[in-house]
C-alpha cells in the first residue's frame, strides 16, 4: 500500500515537471514565433459562439514597431509602472494587494451584518504585473485557486527567463482584450479611433490604457468623465516611462 502510494506522488512529480517543461518550451518559441491565440482568447470565442449564436472577432497581430510608443508609455504608465525593473513579479504590490482586499472584505461583512437580508461582495483589487496578465492569458483558466495562482508565478518566471521585456510588451499588446471581441492593440485603435495602432497620439493611446481593467464596461462609455480623467493622469505620467 505505501509502495503504492509512493509510486502514484513519483507519478503526479513527474506529470507536473512535465507540464511545466512543456509551457517552458512553448514560451521560449515564442522568443521567434507569434502566439496564434491565448486560452482567455479561445474560452471567450467559445462563451461568445454558445452565449450569441456567432463569434464577431477583430484581431490582427502588428510588429512591436508598428505599436506606437505612445500606447506602450500609457499602458505602463497604467497597469506596472515598475515593468523594466521588476524580474515579473512585485511582491510588494501583491502585499498592498492583500491588504486592502483583506480591508474591503472586513468592510462587506460589517455591511452584511448591519443588512442581513442583501447580499454584500468585497471589491477584489489585484497586484498582477504585465509579465503576470500576460502567463494568465496566454496558458491559465480564469478560475481564482491557490494551484492557478501557483501556476501563473512558474510561467511568469519562465516569461521572464526566455523573453526580453520587450518581447513581453508585444505579445501583450497584440494580445489583450479591448472590449468584447476586440484584441490587440491594431484591433482596438481601428476600433475606437479609426487609425492603426502606430498613428496613436497620446490622448487617444491613453485612453486605450484607462479600458485594460474592465474593457466590456468601458467600452460601453469610452468617453466617460472617469476614462477622461484617468486618461489625462496617465498622460501627465507618460514622460516618466521609460521602454524596454
Amino acid at each position: 500500500m505505501k509502495r503504492h502510494i509512493v509510486r502514484l506522488l513519483g507519478l503526479g512529480v513527474l506529470s507536473f515537471l512535465a507540464l511545466q517543461l512543456f509551457f517552458g518550451l512553448r514560451i521560449a518559441g515564442m522568443a521567434l514565433l507569434d502566439p496564434q491565440s491565448t486560452a482567455f482568447q479561445r474560452s471567450e470565442a467559445w462563451r461568445l459562439l454558445t452565449e450569441k449564436g456567432q463569434i464577431l472577432w477583430s484581431q490582427e497581430w502588428v510588429d512591436d514597431e508598428a505599436i506606437a510608443a505612445h500606447l506602450k508609455r500609457a499602458v505602463i504608465a497604467s497597469e506596472d509602472a515598475g515593468f523594466v525593473d521588476h524580474s515579473g513579479i512585485e511582491w510588494d504590490a501583491i502585499e498592498k494587494a492583500w491588504d486592502r482586499n483583506q480591508r474591503a472584505e472586513a468592510r462587506a461583512e460589517q455591511r452584511a451584518a448591519r443588512q442581513p437580508n442583501r447580499v454584500v461582495t468585497a471589491k477584489v483589487v489585484g497586484g498582477s504585473t504585465i509579465t503576470q496578465q500576460l502567463a494568465k492569458n496566454l496558458m491559465l483558466s480564469g478560475e481564482r485557486t491557490v494551484l492557478r495562482k501557483a501556476q501563473e508565478a512558474v510561467l511568469t518566471v519562465w516569461l521572464e527567463l526566455f523573453l526580453p521585456k520587450r518581447r513581453i510588451l508585444a505579445i501583450y499588446l497584440n494580445n489583450v482584450e479591448w472590449g468584447e471581441g476586440v484584441f490587440g492593440a491594431q484591433a482596438a485603435a481601428r476600433h475606437y479611433f479609426r487609425v492603426d495602432a502606430g498613428k496613436l497620439g497620446p490622448e487617444a493611446a491613453a485612453r486605450l490604457a484607462v479600458m485594460l481593467p474592465a474593457p466590456k464596461r468601458f467600452e460601453q462609455r469610452p468617453g466617460s468623465a472617469y476614462v477622461t480623467g484617468r486618461a489625462a493622469t496617465i498622460v501627465a505620467r507618460m514622460g516618466a516611462v521609460a521602454l524596454p
